[in-house]
């Protein structure tokens, strides 16, 4: 695969956004935590504060990777090799830094009030790890990866008023029929974009990757072959998440079907 080089805009004296992100991110959360669900149970308030701050991530991130990409596009001028391939520029820094920001305050949270929830903790390890890589071990790679923020930060905020309703749905009947409107639409947008287009745009970058030799070595080896590995367990996990519920929603709804039969006869 023959890689057309992209000239990088010098970004000589660049500073790095992630402490001001950092500081803005704790301040959400202590915010959510101490203010808008300080009436919460102890477990829930934390897990609420948690989704609270990621509505201040998700769809902030994937507009953010998508000017990214797009800006990318244009100066590629159409080559995929050379979109791929062309050194971070600063809006992928920005981007890079507003996640890695987010993850680390979420990590936080995790290791303090869920230190159990090994998969959530790994998840999050995993996910600075690739970012971090990306913005100061290789400086390139982010033409690759973006997308990929783009597909998983575009079903965030479903995911998070979905979440926040499933908290609550034992006690209000509103947050009930919240949770029971969103699912199935939830379930098919994560669907679509963690289980159909991730995987597709996932397999194309492995391809580029192996074929170019990191895009004519601009990606270190270590790198885009540990990044493989972490994003493809990511996807491997998100595909069997959304399938188990899938498999509860068909089953509840089976089970209410049986329920309301039984009360006809």
């Amino acid at each position: 695969m023959e890689v057309h080089a992209i000239t990088a805009t010098p970004r000589a004296g660049a500073e790095s956004m992630f402490l001001p992100f950092l500081a803005m991110f704790a301040s959400i959360y202590l915010v959510g935590f101490f203010i808008v669900f300080r009436g919460w149970g102890p477990r829930h308030r934390a897990e609420a504060a948690s989704c609270f701050t990621s509505l201040f991530h998700g769809t902030p991130a994937a507009l953010l990777a998508l000017r990214a990409v797009l800006s990318r596009h244009r100066a590629a001028g159409g080559s995929l090799p050379a979109l791929l391939a062309a050194p971070n520029a600063a809006a992928d820094d920005l981007v890079l830094d507003f996640s890695t920001a987010y993850f680390a305050v979420d990590l936080a949270h995790y290791l303090l009030f869920l230190p159990g929830e090994a998969l959530f903790v790994a998840h999050h390890l995993a996910t600075l790890y690739v970012l971090a890589t990306c913005r100061h071990a290789a400086g390139a790679g982010a033409g690759p990866l973006l997308p990929l923020e783009v597909l998983a930060e575009a079903t965030s905020a479903a995911q998070n008023v979905w979440t926040l309703a499933g908290m609550r749905r034992r006690d209000s009947p509103l947050a009930a029929r919240v949770h029971a409107a969103l699912s199935p639409p939830f379930y098919a947008a994560y669907t679509a974009a963690r289980a159909a287009l991730g995987p597709a745009w996932f397999v194309r970058m492995v391809r580029f990757f192996y074929e170019s030799d990191g895009g004519g070595g601009r990606v270190p080896a270590w790198a885009w072959a540990s990044w493989t590995v972490v994003i493809g367990a990511g996807i491997a996990v998100s595909i069997l998440w959304v399938g188990n519920l899938w498999l509860a929603y068909f089953r509840e709804r089976k089970e209410s079907k049986q329920l309301r039969s039984s009360k006809q006869q």
